[in-house]
């Protein structure tokens, strides 16, 4: 039996769900999420938890049986608390700034470079070198922050670039001085 997978998961008090076969609405003050999941699983609520269930011990049903539970912790977890990922900007001249919903991002390209949020996110920018971007869904915050950092990823000479919060950037020499 997979560890994770059978845990029951919680759901919080503030939180709606629906169960519709394999298809499950979650809906809490951060905002409504719908996920379809794998058909060999079989969600169920029972009393204020969701319990997921396998068929069999084949490989694919015991591979989906803990990512289905993980799937749906996530989504109750980000209805009720919300998912934020931070970014730091490091370089010479490097800025970020909201243009009303977008983020203007000065990267030391001639021009400036401007990100429009999707459905759901929203950037927030507690200084000029640092972006914060939040949503109700891991993985689309997950997502845009990873095309936000992908506009200048972190060169290993200087260490200039967007990066993670704690992300560590491993640096190299330059060139040697010539010996004689």
């Amino acid at each position: 039996m997979s560890r994770i997978g059978k845990q029951p998961v919680a759901i919080p008090a503030d939180v709606e769900v629906k169960i519709d076969g394999h298809t499950v609405t979650v809906k809490g003050k951060q905002g409504e999420l719908t996920r379809a999941f794998n058909p060999m699983m079989s969600i169920k609520q029972d009393g204020d938890a969701i319990v997921v269930e396998r068929p069999d011990d084949s490989r694919e049903a015991k591979s989906l049986h803990g990512l289905t539970r993980t799937l749906v912790h996530n989504m109750m977890v980000g209805v009720s608390e919300g998912f934020s990922k931070k970014l730091q900007l490091v370089g010479v001249g490097y800025r970020a700034a909201l243009k009303g919903k977008d983020l203007e991002l000065q990267l030391g390209y001639s021009h400036p470079v401007i990100i429009a949020p999707p459905a759901g996110i929203t950037f927030e920018v507690p200084t000029a070198t640092e972006i914060v971007v939040k949503g109700p869904s891991k993985e689309e915050v997950g997502q845009v922050a990873a095309n936000v950092r992908a506009w200048r990823k972190p060169e290993p000479y200087k260490g200039k670039g967007i990066r993670y919060d704690g992300e560590y950037v491993r640096r190299k020499l330059g060139k040697a001085a010539k010996s004689e």
